[in-house]
């Protein structure tokens, strides 16, 4: 089963190098990699590209930038493989990623999108556990083998917790195609993703088998927006359509936690203490905001 890579690009060049090496490293070989540079002001991702002879490998780059989510929906209408990951453009898949989440779609062809095993690391690739991943992990499916996570059950799990590491998930294309990336989201478009298949009854594998390393550093926009309350924004009113239409679906726990949010509330929580000890007082009124409400 072929499967399209999609790089949605804008940032440090280098970075982007390992991204772009690590799926041309891949053990499983039926793959496609489409990088959309969003007009970063530089020619050498375009020189780099260049020297690229593997045909599998396509480069374009935006005349203008787009801004992410728009990235991401141009980039989509590119896949034309049964099977496309959307690939940030800092991660690096690990020499299995293809390979697993292959073979996840084979045991479960009922499934519309496969999460497999994630290491986070930091800005120079060392291995590392924030506090926000280590929360993940408690809520995450605790599993030592595939499992299959549908409607409620997995609507429940993700509006608990965004336990999903959006760059490292694979999906069915005619599915994500459909259902869209929903303008005006940027922070939590990949939780809504999620949400929109459980909300139809599809499901989700989780493979623990680890295949992908996930980049978190201070410079990526989410922790931006974090830091500065933007993200909050966001996701305060996010959460409240969604409590609204789980209660209209009759999924009251899934209404419950999306009213709650109580992970989101504790990321603020922390952002709080961390916004005094910087001195970025502006931002404090916002966090706070999200923490009571």
């Amino acid at each position: 089963m072929a499967i399209d890579v999609l790089l949605p690009y804008y940032g440090d060049v280098d970075l982007m190098k390992l991204a772009a090496q690590s799926v041309m490293s891949q053990q499983f070989e039926e793959w496609r990699l489409i990088v959309v540079d969003d007009g970063f002001p530089s020619p050498e991702p375009q020189r780099w590209f260049e020297s690229i002879t593997d045909p599998r490998v396509t480069y374009q780059k935006n005349e203008t930038n787009l801004g992410a989510n728009a990235n991401y929906r141009k980039a989509l209408e590119l896949a034309e493989a049964p099977i496309v990951v959307v690939m940030g453009a800092d991660d690096i898949m690990l020499p299995n990623y293809l390979a697993v989440v292959s073979k996840a779609f084979e045991t479960f062809p009922q499934a519309s999108v496969v999460q497999p095993g994630v290491q986070v690391i930091d800005e120079r690739g060392r291995a590392c556990s924030p506090l926000v991943d280590i929360v993940k992990k408690v809520y995450a499916p605790n599993t030592k083998e595939a499992v299959l996570l549908q409607g409620e059950q997995m609507a429940t799990s993700l509006v608990r917790a965004d336990w999903a590491y959006f760059p490292s998930l694979a999906w069915r294309t005619d599915v994500i195609r459909r259902i869209g990336f929903t303008e005006g989201l940027h922070v939590v478009q990949d939780l809504a993703l999620l949400l929109d298949i459980a909300a139809e009854n599809g499901s989700m594998v989780v493979d623990p088998t680890l295949a992908f390393l996930y980049r978190r550093h201070s410079a990526s926009d989410s922790s931006v927006k974090a830091l500065d309350g933007r993200r909050f924004d966001e996701e305060r009113v996010f959460f409240e359509v969604q409590a609204r239409r789980f209660r209209e679906l009759g999924w009251q726990r899934t209404a419950r936690a999306a009213a709650f949010h109580t992970t989101s509330r504790l990321n603020a929580a922390t952002l709080v203490a961390r916004s005094l000890a910087i001195g970025k007082t502006d931002s404090l009124p916002r966090l706070l905001k999200h923490v009571v409400s």
